[in-house]
């Protein structure tokens, strides 16, 4: 009985040790780790480049994005037949442009144009519309707005789409992402080096009101109240800011969904109005995440 009553007070002074531990340095986390240095500081990221204000993913929605003073510019990317990388979310063309025809199936000089108007994903029952309805490459991208920082999402697993791409930061995947959750709640981040820039995730607040998502189980109320209550967690965020990564929510299209964003602890917000999140970082100026 003695024994076991020892065994019990070691593994309790352990536990108790470990978990002062893993809360002191996940306040002080440079103490452990060298701090990254991004070479940007992005607050204001342009879904598909400001999928409200034009057709997502055209030059001239990436162009009206910077002129509103975007400090970053999100889009999608994938391989056409002929090897050319496209700036396209969908890999089926269907609806984009009512061809029910994949990217990777058409030559680049072959592929359709947009429709006149698309509606916006993330603001249901609302449309971009513009006069460019052409695809645009992701090298006239990069030659364009060479000193924009722009996040590529590559949509397919292909090793030569992502060869073609050069290096850069890169942001969580859904699996490093859970695994994330996973130190964070069993104490273990603090001693865990992470490759990472970046974090970009979902602001659940949005799914079922702005956001209509395809998966059944993500339009139950509780899913969402539990993945906002796991991952929404400002302990975290601050954690990783110190640590020299940006965490960026998205798709914030409503000021109070920014408002939401920034109070949790994001250092940057995706919208899709370039021009309503430019107007709100003026009117409350959001510091760089340094």
């Amino acid at each position: 009985m003695a024994e076991a009553a020892l065994w019990l007070l070691l593994c309790a002074l352990a536990l108790g040790v470990y978990m002062i531990c893993s809360w002191y340095f996940l306040r002080n986390p440079l103490l452990l780790h060298k701090k990254k240095c991004l070479a940007f500081h992005s607050r204001h990221v342009s879904h598909r480049g400001g999928a409200g204000e034009r057709i997502e993913n055209t030059m001239a929605a990436f162009t009206h994005a910077v002129k509103e003073g975007t400090e970053m510019l999100e889009l999608d990317c994938h391989l056409t037949q002929d090897g050319y990388v496209v700036v396209s979310h969908d890999k089926n063309l269907e609806r984009q442009t009512g061809y029910n025809i994949d990217i990777s199936s058409l030559k680049f000089q072959d592929l359709p144009s947009y429709k006149e108007k698309l509606e916006v994903t993330f603001n249901s029952g609302h449309y971009g519309t513009g006069q460019d309805r052409r695809f645009t490459l992701l090298e006239d991208v990069f030659k364009k707005f060479p000193k924009i920082p722009i996040n590529i999402e590559v949509k397919e697993n292909n090793d030569l789409l992502i060869e073609k791409n050069p290096f850069m930061p890169y942001s969580f995947t859904l699996r490093r992402g859970s695994l994330l959750l996973v130190l964070y709640y069993t104490g273990l981040l603090p001693f865990v080096p992470l490759g990472e820039g970046l974090l970009q995730f979902y602001l659940p607040r949005v799914i079922n009101r702005t956001y209509i998502p395809e998966e059944t189980f993500l339009r139950k109320k509780f899913v969402i109240s539990v993945i906002e209550k796991l991952t929404m967690r400002k302990a975290l965020f601050e954690h990783l800011v110190k640590r020299g990564m940006q965490v960026q929510l998205f798709v914030c299209n409503q000021e109070s969904d920014m408002d939401a964003a920034f109070a949790v602890g994001a250092t940057g917000v995706m919208s899709d109005y370039p021009t309503l999140l430019s107007d709100y970082i003026h009117k409350n100026p959001i510091p760089l995440a340094m």
